[in-house]
């Protein structure tokens, strides 16, 4: 389940991811401290954040949509898992633009209240680590992504072959 869309031959789409939670978290950061003190530099702050992070966003949804369509069978447990972290990053993209919209008229004032910002960004930051996670399950325990060498792909063949033995367990034992 190698990745369809790469870059000499690395994949795009964990290329690009880092950016978004690097964004989404620095448009949390900024509304705290915004919160915490009402200088427009961090509210400023917060909603440059916020367009770097929908605007990376959107970008990395593209290669990842694409990996996951093109790449990983339908009825697997990765595929199943691919839709749930596509769903959560969705879901924060789309409370990152809620924020963004209702912020974005404040860059020079009026000062306008953190509370939306903070409840919004809180989320959407909590449903990207839980997308996060999905993600690096799809890595690490389904590949994807990973291109394997020939013998890494013996290997694998050989483990998934003996994985239900591994589960099974005795009750004598």
């Amino acid at each position: 389940m190698y990745s369809k869309v790469t870059l000499a031959g690395h994949p795009i789409h964990p290329m690009l991811v880092a950016y978004p939670v690097a964004a989404y978290t620095g448009t949390l950061v900024g509304f705290a401290v915004y919160a915490s003190n009402g200088q427009q530099f961090w509210l400023n702050f917060a909603i440059a954040m916020n367009i770097a992070g929908v605007g990376g966003a959107l970008l990395a949804a593209l290669p990842g949509f694409a990996d996951l369509w093109l790449g990983v069978p339908r009825k697997s447990s990765a595929m199943a898992i691919g839709r749930v972290h596509g769903g959560l990053n969705v879901l924060a993209l789309a409370l990152f633009g809620i924020s963004l919209g209702l912020y974005a008229n404040h860059w020079n004032g009026p000062p306008r209240s953190a509370t939306p910002g903070l409840a919004l960004a809180s989320a959407g930051v909590f449903c990207t680590i839980g997308a996060g996670y999905l993600g690096w399950t799809l890595v690490q325990d389904f590949h994807i992504g990973v291109q394997l060498t020939r013998d890494q792909a013996r290997d694998e063949a050989t483990v998934q072959h003996l994985r239900p033995l591994r589960i099974h367990h005795d009750k004598a034992a």
